[in-house]
């Protein structure tokens, strides 16, 4: 099959007009076509889009537009969240771990995954820690021109104690360290942290990671199927699981500061969907009628 060939601004406008998308302003349309890749923007035309590739009835140019404006915003408010998330996971995270096992500790694929004595088990283990270890060192050598990373890499021989190392680590380098810490590691954690269940806070972790990502890439979080479902979750139903609502009731969760959630996180965000509740679709985000109830801490 031949690559499609590039469009000019002009033919990218007409092809939205061919679509039955309704433009009222020509020379506005084209201008912000030229400030974001078309590829990108046609996404947030997926609600709309019939079989035969045309648009519902009435879809505006518009209407499309703000839907846009509401998820390049709502990124915003929800990276600043994960980013709180993040830093106080490592910072338990490192404290428990250099306290029960050392500054190296994790250094020791002995120290990880619950399990019995069956060599399939310890391979398991083994290969987890390696794999682990190869990711670690690729972040070293990925930021090793950072001041702190090559203090450490100079005067003690790449040799990071936990509480440094975390502050290497990638949200799902953290996930994933979590995940494979002995059970009685990650009961004692979740409990410490959230008052909720090891299996809970691995689920919740993931999505957190899955989230994060698609923030950091400014992926499109209106009307998209994520791929993790949050375990054990209040007020999320089939409907919503994979929805945005699934992935907004996580950083609710996790999120450390009840006060700030309540006085700063969350008014920032009831504001933001007052601002877009004319052009975006609660069904389209998974968000039930009693949301904002539901997002109190």
């Amino acid at each position: 099959m031949d690559i499609k060939r590039p469009y000019r601004y002009e033919e990218q406008l007409q092809k939205l007009k061919d679509r039955g998308c309704v433009i009222d302003n020509d020379k506005k349309c084209i201008s912000i076509l030229k400030s974001i890749n078309y590829y990108r923007f046609s996404a947030y035309f997926l609600p709309f889009k019939q079989t035969d590739d045309s648009y519902i009835s009435g879809t505006s140019f518009e209407k499309v537009f703000n839907i846009y404006e509401f998820d390049r915003k709502l990124h915003a408010i929800l990276f600043n969240a994960l980013e709180e998330i993040e830093i106080f996971i490592r910072a338990k995270i490192a404290y428990y771990h250099a306290h029960k096992y050392g500054a190296l500790g994790y250094l020791d694929e002995k120290n990880f995954y619950n399990t019995n004595s069956s060599q399939k088990h310890i391979n398991k283990k083994i290969e987890y820690h390696k794999n682990f270890m190869k990711k670690f060192k690729k972040e070293v050598e990925n930021n090793k021109k950072i001041l702190f990373v090559k203090h450490h890499i100079n005067k003690y021989n790449s040799k990071f104690p936990i509480w440094v190392a975390t502050e290497i680590f990638t949200f799902g380098m953290l996930s994933t360290f979590f995940a494979n810490l002995k059970l009685e590691d990650q009961k004692i954690l979740a409990k410490d942290m959230y008052n909720i269940t090891d299996k809970k806070l691995k689920s919740w972790l993931h999505c957190c990671t899955d989230l994060r990502n698609i923030c950091a890439h400014y992926g499109r979080l209106y009307y998209r199927i994520f791929s993790s479902i949050p375990k054990e979750m209040n007020h999320l139903h089939n409907d919503s699981k994979r929805k945005l609502w699934g992935a907004i009731l996580t950083v609710k969760e996790l999120y450390p500061f009840k006060n700030k959630w309540n006085i700063e996180i969350l008014p920032n965000f009831i504001k933001l969907i007052d601002e877009y509740k004319h052009y975006i679709d609660f069904t389209h985000i998974g968000f039930p009628e009693q949301w904002k109830d539901y997002l109190n801490k």
